[in-house]
């Protein structure tokens, strides 16, 4: 058995055996349904954290909440698995569960948040205060991941607006060889993950959009000395792969060590660069 073999189905144990209490975090409400958690004037507390990033959608996408998407049970449990599978020091609340939070591009807090996450990208249109605070944010060294866009029409909305921010820097794919590949975990590609309904629904498909999202794409905005600024996950959810992590044994194992092999490697990445 590999590191990484062995790794996972310790991981995979730690999660099949905490099942019942999973699903019962998960008939809490979640998305739009559940009030934004916006920081306090001491969030940043030295530890790590997660910043979900609310913006403004001017149009739907099938299966999708807008920024809600994924809220807040993905940043939940990936922080919680950063914490138990490297040495990085979680920011934790008095309860004992992982900080996380909902920050406005226009928010002075984003400035302290070590990463930032945007998922359902290609409904959103920016305002022009907020081109102007994700700039400053990524050219002061801050680091974005967006993710759960699919197809086409999704993609020409979200490349639209960052061409506003950054019309500069141009968007390539990240090669195979990229250190954000390999800094924990091996991988040669960012899996592709579907949304656990459209799983089900679907009998086990993966592709959300069909001929219009047949893979996935890793793509990356780096600034002049190559570092990342800002990630892109499309056609994939993976931050369903950790949402929705104790939900179906099935799903865990077909999506959940990959995506969260990419998340930890990601997190890892940025706070190294």
């Amino acid at each position: 058995m590999t590191t990484r073999t062995r790794v996972w189905a310790a991981a995979a144990l730690t999660c099949l055996v905490a099942v019942s209490a999973s699903a019962q975090r998960y008939r809490l409400p979640e998305g739009p349904w559940v009030p934004p958690r916006f920081p306090t004037p001491t969030f940043h507390d030295g530890g790590f954290t997660h910043c979900k990033v609310m913006y403004t959608s001017v149009r739907r996408e099938r299966n999708g909440m807008g920024w809600a998407t994924d809220y807040p049970y993905a940043a939940i449990n990936l922080l919680t698995r950063v914490q138990e599978l490297t040495k990085t020091r979680v920011s934790m609340g008095d309860e004992g569960e992982p900080n996380y939070w909902v920050v406005r591009l226009t928010d002075e807090a984003l400035f302290s948040c070590p990463f930032a996450m945007a998922t359902d990208v290609g409904t959103l249109e920016f305002s022009d205060a907020e081109v102007q605070g994700l700039r400053a944010y990524l050219l002061k060294g801050g680091f974005l991941w967006v993710d759960d866009f699919w197809g086409p029409r999704a993609w020409a909305q979200w490349t639209a607006q960052l061409q506003r921010v950054m019309p500069e820097f141009a968007i390539a794919d990240v090669p195979p060889e990229h250190p954000i590949l390999h800094t924990m975990f091996d991988l040669k590609a960012a899996p592709q993950v579907t949304s656990i309904n459209f799983w089900r629904e679907s009998g086990g498909d993966t592709s959300e959009r069909g001929l219009e999202s047949p893979k996935a794409n890793l793509r990356m905005m780096t600034d002049q000395a190559g570092r990342i600024m800002v990630l892109m996950t499309h056609n994939t959810d993976i931050g369903d792969s950790w949402e929705r992590e104790g939900e179906d044994r099935e799903f865990f194992l077909q999506f959940s060590p990959d995506g969260y092999a990419l998340g930890i490697n990601v997190v890892l990445y940025n706070l190294t660069h």
